[in-house]
Formats: C-alpha cells, structure tokens, sequence
C-alpha cells in the first residue's frame, strides 16, 4: 500500500505527480461540469441563452474571487505556520478565514442581487437577452456563497493533506450539477433557470459538505473552531491572494469587454462563439491551475521549515512538467478545435466557423498561459503576494485588455481572437525574468548568503504573527 504523502516528505517527479494529480483532477472535473453546463444550455435553449449566460458568469466570478484570494493567501499562511511547527495557530487562521468568507459573501451577495439588473446590463446585457440574464443571474448570485465557499476549499485540501477527498466533493458536485442540467433543462422545462439551479447545487456539494467536514472531522490536521479575528492575518492573507483575486476579477473585467467588442463587430452571436471558446479554455487552464494549488503548500511549508534544498527540488521539477505541460496543451487545443466547437454550436454553420477559426488562433496562447500561473502561484506560495498580483495584473487585465481594445482595430475579429497571444506571451517573458531575479532571494536557484534571508524571513514571520 502507497504511503501517505505528506507536506514534510522528499518530493521526487512520482511523488510530485501523485500528490497534485487529485487537484488537477479536481479542478478539471469542476471546469468540465462548466462546459457540460454550457453544453446543454446552447444545445437545448439556444445560443441567446448560451450569451445570456456568459455576461452573468464574470460576475459570479469575481464574487468567488473573493474565496479564492483568502483561500489561495491564507492556505500559503496556515501552510507556513504548521511548517513552523504551531498547529494551533495554523487552526486559528484557517478558521477566521473560512467565516471571513462566508460574511463577505452575503454582504456582497447582497447588493449585487439589489442592483443586478443595472449591472447585468453594463455587462453587456442587451434587450434581446437581459430577460435570460436575469433569470439565470438571480439563482447564480444567490448561491454565490457556496461558489466562494467552494473556491476556497479547494486551496486548503492539499494543505489538510486530503486532495483525494477534494477530488470525491468535486466529482459529485460535477455529476450533480450535469445529471440535474438535464432533469431541469429537458425534463422540467425550467429553461435557462434549471441550469442556475443545476449549478448552484453542484456548489452546495463542493462548498456545503467540504465546511461540514472541517468542522465534524477528528482526521484532519487542520480544523474549523471558535477563533477571534486577527486583522493583520487577515489583511495578510488578502495580500498574499490578490494575485487571485487580480486574476478572477481582471478575467471577469476583460471578459465584459469582449462581449462589448463582439456586439459592435458581430452582435449576440459573437459572444456565443466566445463563450464557447471559454468554456473548453477553462479545462485546460484547470490543469495548470490545479497543479499549481496542489504543490504551492509543498512550497509553503518547506519556506516556512527552512528546509531551501527541498523547495529547489520542488520548484525544477514543477517548472519542467510546467513546460512540458504547456506545449501538449497547445497541440491538444489546436487538433481538438473542430470538434470541441461543434459540440457547442454545430447545429449553426456560420457560427461553427467562426468558433472554429477564433480557437485556432486563440490555442496558440496556452504554450504562454502554464508559466504565468505557475510564477503567479509560486510567489503566492512564498508569500510574496506584490510579485504575484503583478503576474496577474499584467496577464489577466493590463495587456489582455489593451490588446482586446487595440487589435481589433487593425485586424477587426481576428484581433480579438489574438489579444491574448500577446497577453500571454509578453507576460511569459516578464514571468520567466522575476524567476531569475528572485532565485537567490528565496533560494531555489543558487544558495548563497544564507543569513540575510534567514534575518528578513525572521522579521516578516514576527510581523504576520503579532497579535492584536
């Protein structure tokens, strides 16, 4: 029997693999039921419905973007203080960030559903679609604490050394949400509201049962319980996931204005022709977000227990299989564009073809995009969250969206398909120079001076850990 792979371990390329394998799989099982989601609705309602539900979804996304930061920062504290050796305290964050999610959530939940109609419509919900947005947007927005929920666990099931069991709550939630897709859309007769609620469900696996066992479980080794609010944690967690959050959030933005350069060039179905775009891009960046949230408490930890020699060996071999990884996606992506777009709007020729053109040249940016989430995450994982909100800014909002605005008016639709190329590549290479200037800081490249890391780790730890 295998044994059980923990945070102190000697990672080599299996265990690496195995280890992060249940939070790819997790990620792309989450992305998948997304797709299936979007399947049935432009398959069975229509592609007005598909549009309707890509201008609700950034939205919904940069609710849950607020669960991913504290999730992705203060899984990289709470990873760190256990590897310092103070467990107690490693509960003690985890909690006040947990309820910190659920608090934030209603409030934001809140006046989002109060102003939704005007914000759906600055989204770029015509009239030909609002009705469509509203319906579907009313149960997502809803439900969005769960989403946040959801979002957060899935960062700190590596750190509770429980991927696996992240991998089983997400698996339901997929099989869920798709099974009920069907029941609500086809059976019921509900429409583009039986997929909002299909999925909200889906979240209330992923989100509801993962609470219920950090609350109950006596297993794992880190627990939710009574705490106090710590405001410097907190604002640090904040800090360190902004990159996240910067990510989500600038996706969602850049994603409102795709969908207004679409309506001026080509009207709703552009953005049914978008959509179908993003919903298979979200699989293939699931891969690489998934094996970055796995090994980032690897990261975490070996910091946090000066143990520099790991960590190097950690991070060669992650950013080989990173690599490796971003050239299979670009081949898969581009011989896979065909049929994937079929799938989605076969039953219109014209709009088949421009789905099928705009993925081709779209693909190209996967053998850029797996560097910049890994440099993004690693730093996360440092707790260097300036560094990685920079990654995240540059890719996500500053380029992509100069690039979406800019291209098109010399390439008209072909420069929208390609703003990302730029995006992705430009970013890549600013990626792929912090790694070197930051490699002796952190000691993943050549160790040297060891003392002065040691004395500015020390100050940094006694700043975060100070009580009120």
């Amino acid at each position: 029997m295998k044994k059980h792979i923990q945070l102190s371990d000697k990672f080599n390329l299996n265990k690496i693999i195995r280890f992060t394998l249940p939070s790819v799989i997790m990620m792309v099982v989450m992305s998948i039921y997304s797709v299936v989601d979007g399947l049935f609705v432009s398959n069975l309602i229509g592609d007005l419905a598909l549009s309707a539900v890509n201008v609700v979804m950034p939205l919904v996304m940069i609710i849950g973007a607020v669960g991913l930061m504290l999730g992705s920062g203060g899984s990289a504290l709470v990873a760190r203080t256990l590897g310092e050796g103070n467990s107690a305290k490693a509960n003690k964050y985890f909690s006040m960030i947990v309820f910190s999610v659920i608090v934030i959530g209603i409030i934001l939940s809140a006046v989002c559903l109060i102003f939704l109609r005007k914000i759906l419509t600055l989204m770029g919900g015509s009239p030909l679609i609002i009705e469509d947005c509203m319906s579907y947007g009313y149960v997502m927005v809803g439900g969005s604490v769960l989403f946040m929920l959801q979002c957060m666990f899935q960062s700190f099931f590596p750190v509770a050394e429980k991927t696996k069991l992240g991998l089983i709550l997400s698996i339901c939630a997929g099989v869920a949400n798709m099974a009920l897709d069907y029941v609500f859309i086809k059976f019921a007769k509900l429409g583009i509201l039986g997929a909002g609620i299909a999925t909200v469900i889906g979240f209330a696996i992923g989100g509801g049962v993962a609470f219920a066992y950090f609350i109950f479980s006596k297993k794992s080794i880190i627990r939710i319980s009574v705490c106090g609010f710590y405001p410097k944690q907190f604002g640090y967690a904040c800090y360190n996931g902004a990159s996240e959050f910067m990510s989500n959030v600038s996706a969602s933005f850049v994603g409102i204005l795709y969908n207004i350069q679409l309506l001026k060039l080509v009207g709703e179905r552009g953005i049914a022709a978008y959509s179908a775009m993003m919903y298979t891009d979200f699989v293939f960046l699931a891969v690489f977000f998934g094996f970055t949230m796995g090994i980032a408490p690897v990261i975490s930890y070996n910091f946090g227990a000066n143990n520099y020699a790991e960590m190097k060996n950690v991070f060669k071999k992650s950013t080989a299989l990173i690599v490796i990884g971003s050239v299979v996606a670009m081949i898969l992506a581009e011989a896979l564009s065909y049929p994937l777009s079929y799938a989605f709007v076969g039953y219109d020729k014209e709009l088949l073809q421009m789905t099928v053109r705009g993925f081709r040249i779209f693909s190209i940016c996967y053998v850029f995009c797996g560097i910049n989430i890994w440099c993004s995450g690693f730093f996360t994982a440092l707790c260097n969250g300036g560094v990685s909100a920079l990654i995240s800014f540059l890719r996500s909002l500053l380029l992509r969206g100069s690039a979406v605005m800019l291209l098109p008016l010399i390439w008209g639709l072909d420069g929208i398909w390609s703003a990302v190329i730029v995006a992705e590549g430009l970013t890549a290479a600013i990626s792929t120079l912090l790694f070197v200037i930051f490699r002796k800081r952190y000691r993943y490249g050549k160790i040297t001076n060891l003392s002065d890391i040691d004395t500015e780790k020390s100050a940094e730890t006694q700043l975060i850990n100070k009580q009120e």
